[in-house]
C-alpha cells in the first residue's frame, strides 16, 4: 500500500520486471535484500522509489503477518532480518518429499509394493507376509499423505501448528 506520509520510510528500490506479477488479486512482487526473498503483495501496481506501510488484518495469521512485516523492515533497513518464522524440521522435509514421491507414483498407477520398492528398496521389501509387514502400512501412510497435500494440506506447511488448535 502506497503511502505519501512524511515519516522516514525506506523506499522498495530492488524490483525488476522479472519479479513483479500480476494476479487476479492484485500485484505480487519478490524482493531480495540479501540472500532472503520477501512476498509482497499490492493491490495497485508497484512504483519504484514510492514510500510503502504495510497493512495488516487482526486475524489468525496476525501473528506470521506481523513478523514476516517485522523481517521486511528489518531487511530494507540494513539490519540482519532474523530468523524465518517457521521452519520444517528435517524429519519433516524428509518424510513430505517421500509423500510426493509415492503420490507422484501413485497417480502413475505404481502399485504399493512397487512404490515401496522405489522409496525403501528392493532387498527391505519381503516376498511372503506383504499384506502384514510394516513397509506396506507406511507406504500406504505416505500415499495419503501426498494425496492430502494435493487436495489442500500444502497450505498448512506454510503456518506452524497452532497449540489452541
Amino acid at each position: 500500500m502506497a503511502d505519501d506520509g512524511g515519516a522516514s520510510y525506506q523506499p522498495l528500490l530492488d524490483l525488476t520486471a522479472g519479479q513483479v506479477r500480476r494476479a487476479v488479486d492484485g500485484w505480487h512482487a519478490v524482493l531480495r535484500t540479501g540472500s532472503v526473498d520477501h512476498r509482497v503483495w499490492s493491490k495497485e501496481p508497484p512504483v519504484l522509489g514510492a514510500l510503502y506501510a504495510a497493512e495488516l488484518p487482526f486475524d489468525g495469521d496476525f501473528g506470521a503477518r506481523a513478523y514476516a512485516a517485522r523481517r521486511l523492515w528489518r531487511a530494507t533497513n540494513g539490519r540482519a532480518p532474523g530468523p524465518a518464522f517457521h521452519q520444517l524440521s528435517k524429519q519433516r522435509r524428509e518424510r513430505l518429499s517421500a509423500a510426493i514421491r509415492a503420490l507422484d507414483a501413485h497417480i502413475a498407477g505404481g502399485s504399493y509394493r512397487v512404490i515401496a520398492e522405489a522409496l525403501f528398496g528392493k532387498k527391505r521389501i519381503p516376498d511372503r507376509a506383504w499384506k502384514t509387514h510394516d513397509l506396506r502400512n507406511r507406504t500406504i501412510r505416505l500415499v495419503q499423505c501426498g494425496l492430502a497435500l494435493m487436495r489442500g494440506g500444502y497450505r498448512k506447511l506454510l503456518r506452524p501448528v497452532r497449540k489452541d488448535e
